[in-house]
């Protein structure tokens, strides 16, 4: 399978251009990037297929070959930001605790709330792959 680089990519437009490693530019539209990427990054390194078009080589199912950069680390916070929010978590689980010790859940507003809080510590806490 051909490798290359992004030369450019519009993601408004749909569509762009790869650089083979071998020489010369294949179309790439966005039909062909991998499942939930939007954008290719200029510079990015992938492998695809090609198909010949009416208009030259066409690239088909592009991978990226670098490694994409985990969402989750880039928000990752400080571990002193992460202390205030841990100890304010305390505090708001103390209070599910109490109303779970008289003998009732939260309400489903209230436990929504802390299930998402819970999942976004869990996010932070979590080391990035």
């Amino acid at each position: 399978m051909p490798t290359g680089k992004v030369k450019w990519y519009d993601p408004e437009k749909g569509f762009g251009f790869l650089t083979r490693d071998d020489g010369g530019d294949v179309f790439v539209r966005a039909s062909a990037l991998p499942a939930g990427v939007t954008s290719l990054k200029p510079g990015s390194r992938v492998e695809f297929g090609i198909v010949e078009s009416k208009r030259g080589e066409q690239a088909l199912s592009v991978r990226l070959l670098d490694p994409l950069p985990s969402l989750v680390a880039a928000q990752r916070k400080k571990p002193d930001e992460l202390v205030v929010i841990i100890e304010d978590l305390i505090k708001l689980l103390d209070g599910v605790s109490n109303t779970l010790r008289r003998g009732r859940y939260p309400d489903r507003t209230t436990s929504r709330k802390v299930a998402a809080v819970l999942r976004a510590v869990a996010d932070d806490l979590e080391p990035p792959h």
